[in-house]
């Protein structure tokens, strides 16, 4: 499938089931931690400066936002999960509000979960894999800020991130990089298998 991504843009933001879009294009979901780069994996992927906002707060998403590609792709953009400074019960809101979108959305393909290459996954990383391989949920795993580990070292810090998230050997792993542009290629390889 050939996507433009030149032709996107945010489509909607929104807080449960009520509010997503009504049709049957294909979603790729997006989760990770608040600062692991989610937003500039996105805008990376678009070849778009600030379509997704970076910000220096992490947890500036509170609602699923929908991104449309070209009206044949989505990406749904989750709340970040860890660092926000937010109450345990906003944080528990966020939590019913992802799930629901997970485990009960039809358009909904894969998800890319993205963790950074620098650090062991957090036991909220192993969560959300172990969540996605529960309901049976196509996994894309992104290790963000590769360009900050020299080459050499990927290896080991790949063997590091599978060992902790037990990773399954049939979901893609992709090492990749918003400020090299590594894994661009290969991450919308995954996409595009999965739609």
């Amino acid at each position: 499938m050939e996507i433009n991504t030149h032709n996107a843009e945010i489509l909607l933001s929104a807080a449960n089931k009520s509010h997503y879009p009504q049709d049957d294009i294909p979603e790729i979901a997006l989760a990770g931690r608040s600062n692991v780069g989610k937003s500039s994996f996105i805008n990376t992927l678009l070849n778009r400066k600030n379509l997704a906002r970076t910000s220096g707060k992490p947890g500036k998403t509170q609602l699923l936002n929908f991104f449309n590609i070209d009206d044949k792709l989505r990406f749904v953009d989750v709340p970040g999960y860890g660092y926000a400074r937010v109450s345990k019960k906003e944080r528990e809101k966020w939590g019913r509000m992802i799930e629901e979108y997970l485990t009960s959305r039809e358009n909904l393909r894969a998800v890319v979960s993205l963790v950074d290459l620098r650090h062991d996954p957090s036991a909220d990383d192993v969560q959300m894999y172990e969540f996605l391989k529960y309901y049976e949920i196509p996994v894309i795993l992104v290790a963000t800020k590769a360009d900050k580990i020299p080459r050499g070292k990927w290896n080991k810090h790949e063997s590091a991130i599978k060992k902790k998230l037990d990773f399954d050997k049939n979901d893609d792993f992709i090492l990749f990089s918003s400020v090299t542009k590594d894994g661009l290629d290969a991450a919308w390889e995954a996409i595009l298998s999965k739609i």
